[in-house]
């Protein structure tokens, strides 16, 4: 099914898209897992328009399990009885949603970390975790290389520049750049100890403040865009057997 163009310039552009140091903050509330997925997506459709990048913070109304878009939902469903199991619009592995911190970042093509390598973004939004981490006093490392692990599950493995707590990961991400924009979703699992999810989002903030001059305006999701998820996802993310080229 095709969809036509969604225009919400009107109701939620920014009045400052050149401010390169000026970011969108999203609090999100917990959702059933594909309307997760059909958010971010919406939002990386829309990021021309938002004018700025935007860090989205959300949780999962129900435990859940998502895997890269590429990934055959039949193996992947062998690996784990977590459902519902939701293909995500970016690529990776399998990742379980129980009790770990998520997060979103959608940046739009004119600002300067849609035009970095794939290898640097990643590098680059795991190392401001790792410094959000040093403010709480948590010490975490990026990873120097990959390290082999159970193919198709994200956190069994390692890529080079995923952020470690005393060798082991606790932190990954997987990404996907269109003509609209760079999304990068991102999945931490605490372990015991690690710092509260409340305070480890504030400090990401503050890193970002103090590291970047970022400066913070809150956004709220408009009735438009908030449309535009829910039609993704009753007729694409509530269908995780589609395949890569499912699309509506």
């Amino acid at each position: 099914m095709r969809i036509e163009s969604l225009n919400v310039n009107a109701e939620w552009a920014s009045p400052d898209q050149t401010s390169s140091d000026a970011w969108h903050f999203l609090q999100d509330g917990p959702h059933p897992g594909a309307y997760n997925m059909a958010l971010d997506e919406a939002l990386l459709e829309a990021a021309p328009t938002l004018g700025r990048p935007l860090l989205r913070f959300y949780e999962w109304s129900e435990p859940a399990a998502t895997f890269g878009y590429s990934q055959s939902y039949a193996e992947v469903a062998r690996l784990t009885p977590l459902r519902p199991l939701i293909r995500r619009p970016t690529g990776g592995g399998l990742v379980p949603h129980e009790r770990d911190y998520t997060y979103t970042v959608v940046v739009p093509p004119m600002h300067d970390w849609y035009r970095l390598r794939a290898r640097e973004s990643y590098r680059r939004v795991h190392d401001w975790l790792r410094r959000a981490f040093d403010r709480l006093g948590w010490r975490t490392d990026l990873a120097a290389a990959a390290r082999t692990g159970a193919p198709g599950q994200c956190f069994v493995r390692a890529e080079q520049f995923d952020v470690l707590r005393d060798g082991a990961k606790i932190a990954g991400a997987a990404q996907r750049r269109t003509r609209n924009g760079l999304l990068i979703q991102g999945s931490i699992q605490p372990p015991p100890g690690a710092p509260a999810r409340r305070a480890w989002r504030a400090a990401m903030r503050q890193a970002a403040a103090e590291d970047w001059s970022v400066r913070w305006s809150p956004f709220a999701v408009p009735a438009a865009l908030r449309r535009r998820a829910e039609q993704l996802a009753t007729e694409k993310y509530g269908h995780p057997g589609l395949s890569k080229c499912g699309r509506i």
